[in-house]
């Protein structure tokens, strides 16, 4: 039988900067992306500024800024520490969905400010005519097939997978369902 795999901290703390590096060249801030691999790479259910900045080796006061863009993002929640008058920051449960679903409002805001370029632009059959109408038709597409996906990732890992919590399907969260 094969030995469970011991947690290796240096292989750890290079997946964080290599995975906050890939981040970063997509454009999210690079300490927001160091804050949220550490969340992630985490076996604490939460941390503080203090815990975060130590384990990335800056002040608690670069902290700050990225766990506030974490939280607009909806993949990280501040918690109270009980007894303390410290903050704790936690990686929502399935906070890839959570962030997905979060941004189905601007594929929807996208897909319908192309339709209005598209009208500006009329029948024309110009190069831009046609590269505003394929962004329309992309983003139209994107908010309509992924909800199906969002409920076939929920569907999937609710038998089993990898998250702890099963959360509302985006067809439970339209009907107004309370089921959990």
């Amino acid at each position: 039988m094969e030995q469970p795999r011991q947690r290796d901290e240096a292989g750890v703390r290079r997946f964080v900067e290599h995975m906050a590096m890939l981040f970063a060249d997509w454009g999210f801030p690079r300490m927001a992306a160091r804050v949220l691999m550490v969340l992630t790479a985490s076996d604490e259910p939460a941390l503080t500024a203090g815990d975060l900045a130590a384990r990335l080796g800056v002040s608690p006061a670069a902290i700050s800024s990225a766990v506030r863009y974490l939280i607009q993002l909806g993949l990280v929640t501040r918690e109270p520490a009980p007894g303390s008058r410290r903050d704790l920051y936690r990686l929502l449960d399935d906070a890839w969905f959570e962030a997905t679903l979060t941004k189905m409002t601007l594929f929807r805001a996208v897909a319908d400010l192309a339709a209005e370029g598209a009208d500006a632009i009329g029948d024309s059959t110009g190069p831009s005519a046609a590269r505003i109408a394929q962004m329309r038709d992309y983003f139209r597409f994107v908010h309509a097939e992924l909800p199906a996906l969002l409920d076939k990732w929920q569907t999937t890992t609710a038998g089993g997978g990898t998250i702890p919590r099963r959360r509302r399907t985006l067809t439970d969260r339209r009907a107004g369902s309370t089921r959990t």
